[in-house]
């Protein structure tokens, strides 16, 4: 079990070396909401690189964990639009409904 307080920094930088999951980030309740989004979207960055690595015939790949990491964006701002989302894997995978930004 990790201590109460997070090492932002770090955090930033590589989520999966601070979180074991994307739920664990989500939940903590030291972070503000727009720290948690923003880790969150770093992580599902991430994650989107090395499926583009993997797609490029270098092992790994982790769908589960991409599929994770949306679905606590989505209990955070409420709105998953794949069929909005860009040609690669970089794309941002996640907006609110509606919105264009």
């Amino acid at each position: 079990m990790r201590p109460p307080g997070v090492n932002l920094e770090q955090a930033f930088q590589d989520p999966a070396s601070v979180f074991a999951t994307p739920e664990e980030v989500a939940a903590h309740a030291s972070l503000t909401r727009e720290q948690k989004i923003e880790i969150l979207r770093l992580w599902e960055y991430d994650v989107a690189e090395e499926e583009v690595a993997t797609e490029e015939g270098m092992p790994g790949g982790n769908d589960a964990l991409l599929q994770r990491i949306l679905l606590a964006l989505d209990g955070l701002i409420g709105g998953i639009d794949v069929g909005d989302a860009g040609p690669t894997k970089q794309h941002a995978l996640l907006r609110r409904r509606g919105s264009r930004s």
